[in-house]
């Protein structure tokens, strides 16, 4: 038979993790998970598909554009491979858990995207995350960016950089300006690819331009919140209010991490048909994007018939694994193939300890070298020791 030499390639974007990577991500996604657990957050697991009606309910349309398609074989319906935890967790937070006090959650498990979501992603990364339901003050989100920021660290990345924004205040200044559907588009498309010229031009077609002038300069260190209180004073109270909780979030960040620089940019409306109030996303110096990010969707459970308020975030585990530093717990060792009731009595032993052994098969010709084992099991006059 003739094998086709493509027959053993991935497609685009789809990657093995071999062992030494996986050993560490593993060992990374264990000590996350346990951190989290540490914070009062429990752990869920959620299937890797679900009918196209749950798992887009609430979400955005890029996640629509993100989420491969299937067709249930004895249903007949169209169901999802998710793209992303969080719809499933608000589906479990707002119908299996129905619970009046505030929850925390967190998760990790493998997604598939139709297209990379970065210039250094594949289409399977592995999410992970935290998520508080149940809680409206702006007290959830500082604890929700304090555990990111956490998690980077525990990850082993270092000079981490910050970046907050609030998807009210753009929303709120189109509502009072009456924008139409098609400018409210037009500005936010505008925004994202920070073109100045453009919106520039537009400006005359703006009622209360001003407001939109002023929100494509709002970016930089965390003096642009008092500039913002300055130029939109006659924005409606709900602008005003947004800008007070960036500044608490700021203040309660310079506290608890002050190693971290924080900014602000008004005009980021990153997960603008998703996110309800504050977002944010994490950055190093040799990072092509963000390596964490997060925000608040208050809305994202309404379809299930109880929308909640909600905050979280969410990081690709591989996308840390390049700062994470492991080393393996201890040293392989290697065992003959013998019958003999004292030997297996000495490797259920070590195993038992969490030693590594590896035990050779009856006329394997594979050596301790061949496994990486620094050690060997060998008969003595004491019975089985190790040499």
């Amino acid at each position: 038979m003739v094998v086709r030499a493509e027959t053993w390639l991935l497609p685009d974007g789809v990657q093995d993790v071999l062992p030494q990577d996986a050993i560490r991500l593993e060992a990374l996604r264990r000590r996350l998970l346990d951190m989290f657990a540490a914070w009062g957050y429990e752990l869920v697991f959620t299937p890797l598909v679900e009918y196209i009606e749950s798992l887009l309910t609430g979400s955005s349309r890029d996640l629509d554009l993100m989420t491969f398609k299937i067709t249930d074989q004895l249903t007949g319906r169209l169901m999802g491979v998710r793209a992303d935890l969080t719809p499933q967790v608000a589906r479990l937070d707002a119908h299996c858990l129905p619970r009046e006090h505030t929850a925390r959650y967190c998760y990790s498990g493998t997604v598939l995207n139709t297209l990379p979501q970065g210039l250094s992603t594949g289409r399977t990364p592995i999410q992970i995350g935290a998520e508080i339901y149940g809680y409206q003050g702006v007290a959830a989100d500082i604890e929700v960016i304090r555990l990111m920021l956490t998690t980077l660290s525990e990850a082993g990345a270092s000079n981490v950089h910050l970046d907050l924004g609030h998807v009210t205040v753009f929303r709120e200044l189109a509502k009072a300006a009456n924008l139409s559907a098609e400018l409210e588009a037009q500005l936010f498309d505008i925004y994202q690819r920070k073109s100045i010229p453009e919106l520039n031009n537009l400006l005359p077609e703006l009622p209360h331009s001003d407001w939109f002038a002023a929100l494509g300069q709002l970016s930089g260190q965390m003096s642009v919140l008092a500039q913002a209180e300055t130029l939109l004073n006659d924005a409606p109270s709900s602008v005003q209010t947004a800008l007070n909780d960036l500044k608490q979030v700021a203040q309660a960040l310079h506290t608890s991490h002050p190693q971290v620089s924080v900014s602000v940019d008004l005009s980021e409306l990153r997960g603008y048909h998703y996110h309800t109030g504050l977002v944010f996303a994490a950055y190093t110096p040799n990072s092509a994007s963000e390596l964490a990010k997060g925000g608040r969707y208050d809305h994202i459970g309404e379809a299930f018939g109880r929308a909640r308020p909600a905050t979280g975030f969410s990081a690709d585990l591989k996308s840390l694994l390049v700062f994470f530093q492991h080393q393996a717990s201890n040293s392989k060792i290697f065992a003959p193939a013998d019958s003999d009731t004292a030997l297996s009595q000495v490797v259920a032993q070590l195993r038992a300890e969490g030693r590594t052994v590896i035990q050779g098969l009856a006329g394997d010709a594979s050596t301790m070298a061949d496994f990486g084992c620094q050690q060997q099991l060998v008969l003595g006059q004491q019975g089985w020791q190790l040499a």
